[in-house]
């Protein structure tokens, strides 16, 4: 069980988990040919796992790997690296993250040091630059000793726009910008292997969360963008590797859940208390992990983005 605790003005101040940290090694999982993934547990960041609460992959080209996300610290790099030799011993050649989110990007400088490229849209990166020392902040609470030598690094090459196709090693990918979850959120899509990187659009096996940034506005139509690729894979932000049937059951029909009734009813001026209350009980999410736990203030977020419209 955990409560999020949030200051007046929405910025996160700490987390209280009474999850016991447990250690975690990072292992690579074929989704689709030279496709891998890496599923991070479900639980919160921890020492025990250095960060590494989310899903990622990488992919092998012929030119070297393309690793989507570079991991929360240093040592999360290290130990991403580490399942990547498993599987290859080309060199990561790319680095592409997929979001601002600690564990998204500040692995970046490791691998840099390791003479990848690191890459992201241009949102993404001055994302990451303005909440790069609320997160080192936030995360020492989680990984204390664990975090030293953590260097906060922007991606180096950034994508103007918000959609950008780029090409290493015969493998296309392109960068789709969906700003949900976290300011300057993507989503990587690879046509030729119909596999998208969901970054944190998508959730499976666990409940969305919405922070007081979140925008389940655009969850919802980055998540119809995302169903228009039509792909075979989904490596969801954080869960196992989905289908497109299954990503839309668990997270596809929350979000048509949360804009559809809950922000419907902010903007017919219900009182937000009758609202949260009507719905506390959602069987057909239930089942997800932490859902008991965030889906109030999930339901509580939406209210405020509607009524804020």
């Amino acid at each position: 069980m955990f409560r999020l605790l949030f200051s007046a003005t929405g910025a996160l101040i700490i987390a209280l988990f009474s999850l016991q940290a447990h250690a975690y090694t990072p292992t690579a999982e074929p989704v689709a040919g030279n496709v891998y993934a890496i599923i991070g547990p479900l639980g919160q960041r921890s020492a025990g796992n250095d960060g590494l609460n989310n899903s990622l992959g990488f992919i092998v080209t012929a030119e070297g790997v393309i690793l989507i996300d570079s991991g929360a610290s240093r040592l999360g790099a290290e130990r991403i690296e580490q399942a990547v030799a498993g599987v290859t011993e080309k060199p990561i050649r790319w680095v592409i993250n997929s979001g601002s989110q600690d564990h998204r990007w500040l692995g970046n400088g490791y691998f840099a040091a390791r003479g990848a490229e690191v890459i992201a849209l241009s949102r993404t990166a001055q994302t990451q630059a303005r909440y790069a020392a609320q997160q080192m902040e936030s995360l020492g609470q989680f990984l204390g000793e664990r975090l030293a030598g953590t260097e906060p690094m922007p991606a180096s090459r950034t994508l103007e726009g918000g959609r950008a196709v780029i090409t290493l090693g015969g493998v296309e990918l392109e960068l789709i910008y969906t700003d949900t979850h976290y300011p300057g959120d993507a989503m990587i899509w690879l046509p030729g292997q119909q596999v998208v990187f969901s970054g944190d659009l998508v959730y499976v096996d666990r409940a969305l969360a919405l922070l007081p940034w979140s925008s389940v506005r655009n969850g919802q139509q980055a998540f119809r963008a995302l169903e228009a690729l039509e792909p075979k894979y989904i490596v969801p932000g954080h869960g196992a590797v989905s289908d497109l049937a299954r990503a839309r059951r668990e997270c596809g029909d929350y979000y048509d859940f949360l804009n559809d009734t809950v922000g419907a009813a902010a903007q017919e001026m219900e009182p937000m208390e009758e609202v949260l209350d009507r719905y506390t009980e959602m069987p057909a999410f239930a089942h997800l992990e932490h859902f008991g736990e965030l889906h109030r203030a999930n339901m509580n977020r939406t209210y405020l983005e509607y009524e804020a419209m």
